[in-house]
């Protein structure tokens, strides 16, 4: 049985339940479905790539080709790693460290040699968030290598984001169909009101930090297991139960000893997640297509007795385990 996830009780607004702390505009959710400047997840996940998306996040509209185009150069330019910052990424620790641990000190050792870093005009920050989002990828994927001994890949700047996390990962050419599952997952991803990480990072910005410092905040919340790690939670819970036969089961007796089943249940979607529908639709999809279809098909079940148990939908963390783990 897994261990049950500590729950702090005595919290007065326990989530921030019921407090209002800013206004958005960049996403909302409206009745069932979740909103970024006004186009709904299931047309963006369907039609736009997450680079469109970003502007689209960043500009309040969707870009035209020039613009697009632009935006594309201006990532490709920014997608790659200083000699001098990889070799202080080498002095970091990787053996046993938990990759979201190495992610913040990375972001945060970046920032050292970003001399933009403390300009704090509209102006810079755009430029440093356009190296944020050309780099982030490769930081996760050389912590990877770093940790496994091998040499770093450079990446294709006239390539995707998406593209390039496979490229720069595993040194090979990227099965298509997998690049376009992980875009679509960067999009379900891209922006959710203010959730904890959001949350996060507007403290920290409120106090006129730089940006590299909010965006290491939002990492040291996202990896949480109440937050961004609750996939990795669900994804052990699925190799614990290890099959079929024993899904129900499991489900039962965590529910019997109050043992929080991780990817169910949200605090504003009361009829169900709408990401974690499209999430479904690719672990179907994806895990058939590498041979592991059997982890869809537990989640499926786990799902099922979810609902007729205590009436909670997954939430978009339960499907997202296996499509990252496939």
């Amino acid at each position: 049985m897994a261990e049950a996830v500590p729950v702090y009780d005595g919290a007065v607004d326990k989530g921030l339940e019921g407090v209002v702390a800013c206004t958005t505009a960049i996403s909302f959710i409206v009745g069932a479905t979740l909103m970024y400047r006004g186009y709904t997840i299931e047309d963006l996940a369907a039609n736009s790539t997450f680079e469109e998306t970003v502007f689209l996040l960043w500009n309040d509209r969707m870009p035209n080709k020039a613009e697009l185009d632009k935006l594309k150069k201006d990532i490709a330019a920014e997608m790659n790693l200083s000699p001098e910052l990889v070799a202080s990424l080498r002095t970091l620790p990787t053996k046993d460290v938990h990759p979201m641990a190495w992610l913040r000190s990375a972001v945060s050792t970046m920032g050292m040699f970003d001399k933009e870093a403390q300009d704090m005009s509209p102006e810079a920050n755009m430029r440093k968030s356009i190296r944020l989002t050309a780099k982030m990828t490769l930081l996760v994927t050389t912590f990877d290598r770093l940790r496994n001994g091998k040499d770093l890949v450079a990446p294709k700047p006239d390539q995707s984001i998406a593209y390039n996390f496979f490229w720069t990962l595993t040194g090979k050419e990227p099965d298509p169909e997998i690049v376009k599952t992980f875009d679509v997952c960067l999009i379900l991803h891209a922006d959710h009101e203010l959730n904890n990480s959001a949350f996060a990072a507007r403290v920290v910005s409120s106090s006129l930090s730089d940006i590299y410092s909010a965006n290491v905040g939002a990492i040291c919340s996202l990896k949480g297991p109440l937050h961004g790690g609750a996939n990795e939670q669900v994804m052990l819970m699925l190799k614990e139960i290890g099959s079929m036969e024993k899904a129900r089961p499991w489900v039962e007796d965590a529910l019997n000893n109050k043992v929080k089943v991780m990817g169910f249940g949200h605090r504003v979607y009361k009829n169900g997640d709408p990401r974690a529908k499209i999430l479904r639709q690719m672990s179907d999809r994806l895990t058939a297509k590498l041979g592991q279809h059997h982890w869809f098909e537990m989640s499926d079940l786990i799902d099922d007795a979810m609902q007729s148990k205590k009436n909670l939908l997954p939430n978009v963390d339960f499907y997202s385990a296996t499509v990252y783990y496939a």
